[in-house]
């Protein structure tokens, strides 16, 4: 009689889990808008409900010039203000030159922004509204704008890893910062194109600067271009791969806001057309209308939601067991098992080239990918997984530049 009981009461753990994970998901984004609903300077904070689109009045007024701000590694009050020598912005004010790029951190109830001329990394506490501003770095080391604005910050967001990322117009600098107690501005460099593209890049201006970023569960950043260009960006490797261009949206219309719904659609809104947000199906980047109380033009959305695409790679684990391995000597894995979460590639007799190297769990979902240049014969590179790798087996595979694979091994992880 127990043994019957155990199934239910599983069931009911695993549906009360699903509900609790369900419940979590933000069913709300933060938006950057003006004080008017037309208007165009973006330095008043709202937030937008996502269930019946409705916004909130302003809960954050920019353009106070007697903001009181703090510095975000000492806490105290800062006292002494500059001007912005190109274009003589006030750097008191919060969102002084407007904001175009900032992030949800839900773990730390914080908002992290940059203003756009201004080259300094700032956030709002939620929880008291105070704002802090980080004097110790300037955030990307470039405080003269160029003229196209290629180097302006417009895109940011909260990885699935909890590091805050940032990218300039031009794609030139990925900027990866940390959001815990101890804060560092790395910058990652330049972010290359994927050649399968076919000229598509995401360092043209006129179909791919401006917008907002979003991640998923995967490692990659998703890049949404003013343009409605789609360019899916893995963090490790930083190849840029246009992943599409969004439809059903009316003539003119700018994608500048993103954000990931409780269901895991995205939300796109446009700092030119208050008319109607749009609901983009990432599977398919086609939009469907969304209309919003009070048509609120916007610069930048922003939550927490990650977008969830391994759910599209639900492969059966039993098929794992059934890959057949390409151990050709071409390669040669050690140590597997892999211990410390190290291992190493000899590249035995392949010949010289560019080669990608992925790894995926026992689901089919990449977990890491890599482009690797061989040189010559017995080339040897180490590969260090994440701390987070859990135990258990996984696939290694090598593929050309023709995307055809060369060697695949099973891999374990003690």
């Amino acid at each position: 009689m127990r043994k019957n009981l155990r199934f239910p009461s599983f069931l009911a753990a695993a549906l009360l889990t699903a509900s609790l994970s369900s419940a979590q998901a933000d069913r709300f984004a933060y938006a950057i808008t003006d004080v008017q609903q037309d208007g165009v300077n973006w330095s008043y904070l709202r937030k937008i409900n996502l269930q019946n689109g409705e916004f909130s009045t302003v809960l954050l007024n920019g353009t106070d010039s007697k903001q009181t701000a703090f510095d975000a590694a000492s806490k105290k009050e800062l006292t002494t203000f500059t001007t912005e020598q190109n274009r003589g912005y006030n750097l008191q004010p919060a969102f002084s030159s407007g904001v175009a790029a900032m992030a949800y951190d839900k773990k730390n109830n914080r908002i992290w922004y940059t203003p756009m001329f201004i080259d300094q990394l700032r956030y709002i506490d939620l929880k008291t509204m105070k704002v802090f501003y980080v004097t110790s770095q300037e955030f990307t080391g470039m405080a003269r704008k160029s003229p196209d604005q290629g180097n302006i910050i417009t895109r940011m967001t909260i990885g699935n890893d909890g590091n805050g990322y940032a990218m300039t117009n031009d794609g030139a600098h990925l900027v990866r910062f940390t959001t815990g107690k101890k804060l560092t501005i790395t910058d990652l460099g330049n972010v290359v194109d994927d050649p399968a593209n076919k000229g598509m890049s995401i360092h043209s201006s006129c179909s791919s600067f401006g917008g907002d970023m979003i991640a998923d569960n995967e490692g990659n950043l998703y890049i949404f271009s003013a343009r409605n260009h789609v360019f899916k960006v893995n963090i490790e490797t930083k190849i840029a791969t246009h992943a599409g261009t969004i439809s059903g949206l009316p003539a003119n219309y700018t994608s500048n806001g993103a954000a990931v719904t409780a269901d895991n659609k995205i939300m796109i809104g446009s700092a030119v057309d208050a008319n109607s947000y749009y609901i983009v199906d990432a599977a398919s980047w086609t939009a469907t209308p969304y209309k919003t109380a009070g048509g609120w033009r916007s610069s930048d959305l922003a939550n927490s939601n990650i977008l969830d695409t391994r759910q599209r790679n639900q492969n059966p684990v039993e098929d794992f067991t059934r890959i057949e391995e390409t151990d050709n000597g071409l390669v040669q894995i050690y140590p597997n098992p892999v211990v410390n979460n190290r291992f190493s590639l000899q590249f035995n007799k392949l010949e010289a080239g560019e080669y990608t190297v992925q790894l995926t769990d026992v689901m089919g979902r990449l977990m890491m990918q890599r482009i690797i240049n061989v040189g010559g014969k017995n080339q040897t590179e180490a590969i260090t997984l994440t701390e987070s790798a859990a135990k258990g087996f996984y696939l290694v595979k090598i593929l050309d530049k023709n995307s055809k694979a060369v060697y695949s091994k099973k891999l374990i992880v003690q």
